[in-house]
């Protein structure tokens, strides 16, 4: 019988960054994966697979309208569906490939099969009908998240899709339903929409974003709406007829009142996921779980079985592969006998359409909620010279700073790359630092992140470029 120090179950951007930090910190470790391939949802049918399509569906865009008003004459660009979803395949082999090196670098064995917890100390790894029963101090539980269903709606991944279908489809659709107007579902409808979709989106709730700032959220509705998006808020789906040659989806106000009926090629069910705990053996294990089927967990990720512990989607908190990966690294310190530890004050969230959307600390709706006295400095791309001379002025940025203490809580950026910008607002918040700080630091120019200083800036009332 093998014996381990540690076994993770999952190999997404939590379990394997945790396998290869509690390798590093001297342990034997083993990972158990069941699908057959490394990586997760992110690396197969998630954050990655979405961001080739991003990447790809925005230069077909930019080819047929943006080349041309920059000199840049080319003939009307033709789409061939299969060599993109060939570009989207490649960056996921190539990741996949990266993630079983890290296993051979750092010596940790690759278990194939389901993993299942048989109490403190014992994993069972089955596939192909043969099991094994793997010994082990310590367990992490990281198996990720599952698409949320919607009732009464059979998602069958060809004319009603998830998300991993959506990455999938072999023809453009001529109307895109998308149910939910949550990060995936405005990322996948951009992707469509770039492509030739008539995309719609329904909502529950009265906007769109629910936890962005609201501020920003109505913005970003405006930017959509003006790329050629259309929205239904305060809706929901009640069902989809699949009879006929088109799908014809019954819409209700989310109060109550009368029915309409829309019609669509293909539906995108995206409202959300829902914690991965089928067939682990929790409940057999005595691991509680919580009101929303969530894995438990103390301070330390500990569950309520002595030596297994729980990080990423399966617990409370943001559905982040980056939260994920760095509760993967506090967990595996934190048995190792270090002190490992999360802020989850400052995690990044980021919506990578055209314009991106991203986000760090608190809202302007959390503040108030609060009591918090707070000031705000805002600055749009409009007064940002590189913004200006690129012809990318959509959006703005906005700094939520403590009323007493100039110390900053939370950011906000709709803009290009907005992506890449909010990484300075993380250091600094991690840091404690203030507007100020924030506001005397040289930024180069020109650059679209001197807007986050002018923002910094404006915080004081003392922008200079507004």
């Amino acid at each position: 019988m093998a014996t381990y120090d540690l076994v993770v179950i999952g190999t997404g951007p939590g379990g394997y960054v945790c396998a290869v930090r509690a390798a590093q910190l001297g342990m034997k470790v083993a990972v158990v994966e069941k699908n057959a391939t490394l990586g997760g949802t992110c690396l197969n049918v998630g954050c990655m697979p979405s961001k080739a399509l991003l990447h790809a569906s925005e230069m077909f865009e930019e080819a047929g309208h943006s080349f041309a008003k920059m000199g840049v004459s080319v003939s009307a660009p033709k789409l061939d569906l299969p060599a993109m979803m060939n570009f989207k395949q490649q960056g996921i082999d190539g990741n996949v490939k990266g993630v079983e090196f890290l296993m051979k670098k750092n010596k940790i064995d690759v278990l194939k099969g389901a993993g299942k917890i048989l109490g403190t100390g014992k994993v069972e790894v089955s596939a192909d009908g043969k099991s094994q029963v793997i010994e082990t101090k310590s367990i992490v539980i990281a198996t990720g998240s599952d698409i949320a269903r919607l009732k009464g709606i059979e998602i069958d991944e060809t004319r009603i899709v998830s998300s991993t279908g959506a990455l999938s489809l072999d023809k453009v659709p001529g109307k895109l339903l998308i149910v939910g107007a949550g990060v995936i579902g405005l990322e996948l409808g951009s992707v469509w929409h770039r492509l030739g979709a008539e995309v719609v989106v329904v909502e529950f709730l009265d906007r769109i974003l629910p936890g962005m700032d609201g501020e920003i959220a109505k913005q970003f509705q405006r930017i959509l709406e003006k790329q050629g998006f259309a929205f239904k808020l305060s809706a929901k789906v009640t069902g989809v007829d699949t009879s006929g040659k088109t799908l014809k989806a019954t819409i209700e106000p989310a109060a109550g009142g009368a029915a309409e009926t829309l019609e669509a090629d293909v539906v995108l069910v995206c409202i959300g996921r829902v914690p991965y705990t089928e067939g682990l053996g929790l409940k057999e294990a005595g691991v509680a779980l919580d009101n929303r089927g969530r894995v438990q967990i103390d301070p330390h990720f500990a569950t309520s079985v002595k030596g297994v512990y729980a990080i990423g989607d399966v617990v409370a908190g943001p559905m982040l592969a980056h939260k994920a990966e760095d509760e993967g690294v506090a967990v595996a310190e934190i048995i190792a006998g270090q002190a490992g530890h999360v802020n989850y004050d400052v995690i990044p969230g980021v919506v990578y359409t055209t314009p991106e959307v991203s986000s760090v600390g608190k809202t302007e709706e959390e503040l108030k909620q609060a009591g918090v006295a707070y000031t705000v400095g805002k600055f749009p791309f409009t007064a940002n010279g590189r913004s200006k001379v690129n012809q990318t002025t959509d959006g703005f940025v906005k700094i939520l700073a403590d009323a007493k203490t100039d110390r900053v809580l939370g950011v906000h950026i709709i803009g290009r790359e907005a992506g890449e910008m909010i990484h300075e607002a993380a250091v600094l918040m991690e840091f404690g630092g203030s507007a100020e700080d924030l506001a005397r630091t040289c930024h180069a120019h020109p650059t679209r992140s001197e807007a986050i200083k002018e923002a910094a800036l404006a915080v004081g009332k003392r922008a200079i470029h507004m």
